[in-house]
């Protein structure tokens, strides 16, 4: 009789382990979906904001280049006179007699 009390006993603490032991894992899937779930808005809006900087990083380089561009135009309206010659002909629409003039329309 004590042998049938024992042996009881042994499986029930071997059920109760075995059933803590699948409560476990169960409890740390729950947090991990926790943890996921709560990441997913997070990387959106990480990917939303990566965006905007691009865009104004893209826009910065173009500023950048723009004011470049106007830099060297006045450094050499300034100290070379042929092309203030060029840049005042072309603005005011002179040219000399047997000159002949092209103009192009730039990208509109």
């Amino acid at each position: 009789m004590a042998g049938v009390k024992l042996k009881r006993l042994e499986a029930r603490t071997r059920f109760i382990q075995g059933a803590s032991r699948v409560a476990l894992v169960g409890f740390c899937l729950a947090i991990g979906f926790v943890v996921v779930a709560t990441a997913f808005p997070q990387r959106r809006e990480l990917d939303r904001l990566e965006g905007k900087l691009k865009l104004a990083k893209d826009r910065e380089q173009s500023i950048l280049a723009d004011r470049e561009y106007h830099q060297i135009e006045y450094r050499a309206l300034k100290e070379d006179p042929a092309f203030l010659e060029i840049h005042a002909r072309d603005r005011l629409g002179y040219y000399n007699e047997g000159e002949r003039i092209l103009k192009f329309r730039g990208e509109q």
